[in-house]
């Protein structure tokens, strides 16, 4: 029999006791016979969030149609690229234009199996149960990322349209490629801390890296296709005029088309916990994915502060890069977020207190998805719910839109990025700190997929 008077051991008592009040109580009753039937969060769900928020707004600039990462984590980059997208098509003259998101996947899955296995070299004195070296180790080559890593890429690799490198069947549904792709990064791995175990030099710990990297090139064209070195770019217009641009380098088609300065623009985020000073800059270490790329780097600002520069850039016309914890307080089919959408604490009796300084330092909350604002709804000068182009497919919410009431806003946004140009000269003095590092598993590294 089990020994009930072990310390800490969970008493039978206990839960006999937990067993009377739950049947004592007609509430808890009723709930139970709810939701034993029905999902909870269509009994949680609030009737007058939903009717109070319409898919209305009083600046909208998207006139486009979404896009579809599908079962993959890649929306960092299709937010990305949906950004440039937009004046791309008036360059183009075009009413609907998509770069290849395939194209920049294949280069951040090679680019960051480089940077992995460097930062294994780097650590390989270490032992493999140490916290940074199993965390390297976890989720070596994931779908998600982050906005400097995405003009990383676009910097080194630039870009080409979809109709150069479409998408694939492992682009669109990337678990199996990965779990090939872990398998042999994680092996890499082995190889080269067993080398540098045996004394050999840094030459032949690269020289493994390697034979690794041109494996996982491999399987990355297997899966995606080979990336193209040129495009023969041609296009009709919507006004029905034809103009041909020739063979041009995926830089080149960059440099003609891609007219946003994304290099211009720096991370805002906001960090409440008592650690993460207001005005000081930030960086994770290990987290990137081009070796010989600029550092990750994020300015903390109050989240005032960033829906004041949100809101500022749609008023000039300009949609919104950002970050947030999309699946807290969402109704996928409505395309809805509230920060009071469903009350759990209601249905189950409970306190759910938690607030955001709390929620990140105990691992309830992090940036987990990356969209665009493209819309805000504003009444007498203050907005009041936010349109974002996500890139579900036009299958859920508003065909692919969906609505942030602003009290969200403030519990779940975390990231956004933002020309230098719309900073004060305080926030500009403030980005020339030498940044704090966080070690690699603070949740203010997480990745956006």
């Amino acid at each position: 029999m089990p020994n009930e008077s072990s310390p800490g051991a969970l008493s039978l008592d206990s839960v006999a006791g937990f067993k009377e009040t739950f049947e004592a109580d007609p509430s808890k009753r009723l709930v139970q016979n709810v939701v034993t039937q029905h999902d909870v969060n269509d009994v949680a769900l609030s009737r007058s969030i939903v009717t109070e928020s319409p898919h209305s707004f009083s600046i909208v600039l998207d006139d486009w149609g979404v896009t579809n990462q599908a079962r993959s984590g890649r929306c960092w980059m299709f937010a990305g690229l949906n950004l440039c997208r937009v004046d791309t098509r008036n360059v183009l003259n075009v009413k609907e234009f998509e770069f290849s998101q395939n194209y920049l996947m294949f280069w951040d899955k090679l680019e960051r199996a480089n940077f992995l296995l460097e930062a294994v070299i780097e650590t390989a004195d270490r032992p493999a149960d140490d916290r940074t070296v199993a965390f390297l180790m976890r989720s070596p080559l994931s779908d998600g990322g982050q906005w400097d890593m995405f003009t990383a890429l676009v910097a080194k690799h630039g870009v080409v349209p979809k109709t150069a490198m479409p998408e694939t069947e492992s682009s669109a549904n990337s678990a199996r490629m990965n779990a090939s792709l872990n398998y042999q990064t994680r092996q890499g791995a082995k190889r080269i801390r067993d080398a540098y175990s045996q004394e050999s030099g840094l030459a032949e710990l690269r020289r493994i890296k390697d034979e690794v990297l041109k494996v996982v090139y491999d399987i990355l064209c297997i899966h995606l296709g080979t990336p193209p070195s040129e495009v023969d770019w041609q296009w009709k217009d919507k006004d029905g005029e034809f103009t041909r641009s020739g063979k041009l380098t995926p830089l080149e088609f960059a440099e003609n088309y891609l007219q946003t300065d994304i290099h211009d623009y720096v991370s805002l985020v906001h960090d409440p916990r008592e650690t993460s000073p207001m005005g000081a800059t930030f960086t994770v270490e290990y987290l990137g994915n081009v070796v010989d790329g600029p550092a990750i780097k994020y300015l903390n600002v109050d989240i005032q502060t960033m829906k004041d520069l949100t809101l500022k850039m749609l008023q000039d016309g300009k949609p919104v890069w950002m970050g947030c914890d999309t699946g807290k307080q969402m109704h996928r089919d409505l395309g809805l977020w509230d920060a009071d959408l469903f009350d759990y604490a209601s249905v189950y009796g409970a306190d759910f207190s938690l607030d955001k300084a709390a929620r990140l330092e105990y691992h309830q909350t992090a940036m987990t998805h990356a969209m665009m604002f493209t819309g805000v709804d504003v009444v007498d000068g203050v907005p009041r719910r936010w349109r974002v182009e996500n890139s579900w497919d036009d299958k859920v919410g508003n065909k692919g839109f969906f609505l942030m009431n602003d009290s969200w806003f403030a519990e779940y946004m975390f990231e956004i990025a933002v020309p230098k140009s719309y900073l004060t000269p305080e926030l500009l003095k403030a980005l020339d700190q030498e940044p704090i590092v966080l070690p690699a598993w603070d949740p203010m590294g997480s990745l956006a997929e």
